[in-house]
């Protein structure tokens, strides 16, 4: 896997520091995101920066230390520098919002059974996933969080209230190498709100995209408040199945030439799924098959990387 930031230096430790390091800033970082994400406000961090003449990545870093219980001065310091400063980064919401999609789909605010679509917000400062994880030639794995300076607002799918898909920097990011590799005859499994539909049929080496969805209320909502807003929207065909069932009985005759499964949450709950679609790849030998997060959740199947 390439990283996925530049200048990282290397770091000499041995397998086995490395390993409880990779175990303990996955821990901090997935802690700090679930109870405290919006703990750290921009304007703090701003005046941290400026008072004290460092980088506002830096002041954060230093923020985020104090709330997570680690010395960034004292016994953690080699943590920090070697961990958490490389984990942060101030992000400019503009290079996110010039998506395509962002810029020409409008979604509303609409329910309809146990799915909702909805606008959810960052507040200045909120951290959040921004990349998949960086993995150093060193063997260091880290996560990747992002902030903003103002307020970023981004759709979702909800499922029970329960974000289920969204469109935060890190789902853009991610899908975008399957964005470029898609051609020809395309199926995706899961359409959360069609955004790699979107892009793959404005690319005019995409002849057709099918997009393969369990839930028919998802399918409604998609059709009925997004799809009229795609410009290529006779490219795209919304098959209501079971991935598994489509991979094994369907998709062998239909013979597409690129195949990319985004039908799990996140990369944990992804790694089972991801493993099982692997086994019918035999099925349709003739064509290209990547995974959302897939570089994620090989990380998370190299069991040397973990303490």
């Amino acid at each position: 896997m390439e990283n996925n930031k530049k200048n990282i230096p290397r770091v000499f430790m041995s397998p086995g520091e490395t390993r409880r390091c990779n175990g303990r800033i996955m821990d901090v970082a997935s802690l700090f995101l679930n109870l405290a994400a919006d703990s750290i406000p921009y304007s703090t961090v701003r005046e941290i920066a400026e008072s004290c003449g460092v980088t506002e990545e830096y002041a954060y870093a230093e923020l985020f230390a104090a709330r997570c219980g680690v010395d960034s001065e004292g016994k953690d310091k080699a943590f920090f520098r070697n961990y958490v400063l490389p984990m942060i980064d101030r992000l400019d919401a503009d290079d996110f919002t010039s998506d395509p999609y962002y810029k020409n789909i409008s979604i509303p605010e609409k329910k309809l059974g146990k799915w909702e679509l909805k606008r959810e917000r960052l507040k200045p400062g909120e951290a959040f996933v921004c990349r998949d994880l960086l993995v150093t030639d060193d063997g260091r794995m880290i996560p990747q969080l992002g902030f903003f300076d103002r307020e970023f607002v981004y759709p979702a799918v909800l499922e029970g209230g329960r974000e289920w898909m969204t469109l935060m920097p890190n789902e853009t990011v991610t899908t975008e190498p399957a964005v470029e590799r898609a051609h020809g005859k395309v199926l995706t499994y899961g359409l959360g709100l069609g955004y790699f539909a979107y892009r793959a049929s404005e690319k005019e080496n995409v002849d057709s995209v099918t997009v393969v969805e369990l839930s028919p209320d998802v399918i409604e909502l998609f059709k009925t408040f997004i799809l009229p807003q795609f410009p290529h929207r006779d490219k795209i065909n919304v098959v209501c199945s079971d991935a598994f069932e489509y991979a094994e009985k369907r998709a062998p005759a239909e013979k597409y030439d690129f195949v990319f499964a985004d039908f799990w949450h996140d990369a944990g709950d992804g790694r089972d799924l991801m493993l099982k679609m692997k086994e019918y790849e035999k099925y349709s030998l003739e064509s290209e098959y990547t995974y959302w997060l897939e570089d994620t959740i090989n990380c998370y199947l190299d069991r040397d990387l973990w303490p």
